[in-house]
């Protein structure tokens, strides 16, 4: 490969990389919204779920999001707290709540980030 080829390979996953960063909250952020009441929903599907997941998550997958959220969340204030298994169907999910009036609605991210961020919690 040419070393452009290899110049543009990099410049493309470092901007994944970030935009993928910068979509995330922070981990103050997923602390002080846990402390106001935060509500942690795993939006992966439910055989993801069923094969592991965080004890004070609630399984409502991302296909199923529109329909269930007012039943797990009917306050739009609430924080709420999305992750899946990467961070890109939680990201979509807050879109998405956004969308519905959730006023508090974030992505953690995966699944891996948020078991480690919620461990002390």
């Amino acid at each position: 490969m040419r070393p452009s080829t290899w110049i543009i390979a990099l410049v493309v996953v470092a901007v994944f990389i970030l935009l993928k960063q910068l979509g995330r909250a922070k981990p103050d952020e997923v602390k002080q919204l846990l402390a106001e009441g935060g509500r942690v929903i795993d939006v992966r599907t439910t055989a993801e779920y069923e094969a592991g997941h965080l004890p004070q998550a609630v399984n409502v997958p991302l296909g199923e999001l529109s329909e269930r959220i007012a039943a797990v969340a009917p306050d739009k204030n609430q924080p709420l707290l999305l992750h899946c298994a990467s961070g890109a169907r939680s990201a979509s999910a807050a879109k998405i709540l956004n969308g519905l009036g959730y006023t508090r609605a974030v992505n953690v991210g995966s699944y891996s980030r948020a078991r480690a961020l919620l461990a002390s919690e």
